[in-house]
């Protein structure tokens, strides 16, 4: 593979709706080593954006885009913004349900990029693929 190959997925604003995308990318990156950790990421970031966001609501959505390449895998989900402040990792308490999940996505990802405003936001995080003979991302 030479140059980077792209695949878009609009989503409903319903928590079904992750399920479905985090199938989505398993079937995208079937066998690629970074193939769990993209599912993880695009389920926490899904999640986020329906939790946090106007995109959770009746009319909500919000858009996936994976990326490969030879050197990464890059996953980014939009949102339909609602909320005046940026994304930010939070101190979860040890017997919390929730209150994780951009810190789990910031351990995965080798780099993790936020750009938008209250009126539609961009999470992507970038997983760089291992290199020949590695085994793990």
């Amino acid at each position: 593979m030479s140059s980077p190959r792209v695949w878009g997925l609009m989503c409903p604003g319903s928590l079904e709706e992750v399920t479905r995308a985090r199938h989505w990318t398993r079937d995208i990156l079937s066998g690629h080593p970074c193939a769990d950790d993209a599912e993880l990421i695009v389920g926490e970031l899904g999640a986020n954006a329906l939790v946090h966001t106007t995109s959770g609501g009746d009319t909500g959505s919000f858009h996936i885009t994976l990326s490969l390449s030879p050197q990464a895998v890059t996953v980014s989900v939009t949102d339909a913004g609602g909320h005046p402040d940026q994304p930010q990792a939070t101190q979860a308490a040890e017997d919390d349900t929730h209150g994780r999940g951009l810190s789990i996505v910031m351990t995965l990802a080798c780099r993790l990029n936020i750009t938008g405003n209250q009126h539609g936001r961009t999470v992507t995080a970038e997983l760089h693929s291992p290199a020949e003979g590695a085994t793990a991302c």
